[in-house]
């Protein structure tokens, strides 16, 4: 065959070469293409997923949040709310002592003023009272009222230790209950007044020493224990003002 015969040959050789060529690489390139979309919807897919889940992660812990915010706000009303009782009882405890160190000083006043000087001192029996016994009360009680209970409490006790057998000594018991509830010794206010209450239970200060032994049994989160005590206020006196109050008290127990 002569070579003007051959060149049309080959020419038309190179040219079905260079088709198929093109066609696999425009195959190729599809099928990458196909592929990059499939692995792009893949990755939206896990993207989609993992943003679900993150954001009820989120919502659980919000929710987390928010319940313990309200259980929080629940407690700080629980404790404001004990707050302003013990605030209550401060204050009525400062009320009732101011009025009745005020009575117990104006009786004070009228018994010293109706002392006949020129009457020779008579002797004492165990229930009698002695000037000695009734100043070093006073002492005790004149701390009272400057609110100085720390100082009172030794005073009060030597009252009572020193003049057992004068009435003195069973008001220095009471006052004594007082200060030591003031300093929040609240185990030996308790145990004060009951004993006062045992010993003197005709005293005009029993009625008080049994409703105050039970707020103190409050402040000592002892309630079933100041129910009883609040009840047996009531029972044994009824028709005291200090009964009256233990009424309402109850009703808020």
């Amino acid at each position: 065959m002569t070579l003007p015969r051959l060149l049309p040959l080959a020419a038309l050789s190179l040219l079905l070469s260079a088709c198929a060529t093109t066609g696999d690489i425009e195959q190729t390139r599809r099928e990458l293409a196909a592929s990059k979309q499939q692995t792009s919807a893949r990755l939206s897919e896990v993207e989609a997923r993992l943003s679900n889940e993150r954001l009820l992660d989120l919502v659980k812990e919000v929710a987390t949040l928010r319940g313990e915010m309200a259980t929080l706000r629940g407690q700080n009303e629980v404790l404001q709310h004990q707050q302003s009782e013990v605030l209550k009882r401060q204050n009525d405890l400062y009320t009732d002592l101011d009025l009745r160190l005020g009575k117990l000083e104006q009786k004070a006043h009228a018994s010293d003023s109706s002392v006949d000087a020129s009457t020779p001192a008579a002797s004492h029996d165990s229930a009698a009272s002695s000037p000695s016994a009734a100043d070093a009360l006073a002492k005790g009680l004149a701390l009272l009222r400057k609110r100085d209970f720390a100082a009172a409490v030794p005073e009060l006790k030597g009252v009572m230790d020193n003049y057992a057998s004068a009435p003195e000594a069973q008001e220095a018991s009471y006052w004594l209950s007082v200060a030591h509830t003031y300093l929040k010794q609240f185990d030996a206010a308790i145990d004060l007044q009951r004993r006062f209450v045992e010993q003197h239970p005709g005293h005009a200060r029993a009625p008080e020493a049994l409703r105050l032994m039970a707020e103190n049994q409050l402040e000592l989160q002892q309630k079933d224990q100041a129910k009883v005590t609040l009840r047996k206020l009531i029972k044994q006196y009824p028709a005291s003002p200090a009964a009256q109050r233990a009424r309402e008290r109850l009703a808020k127990l």
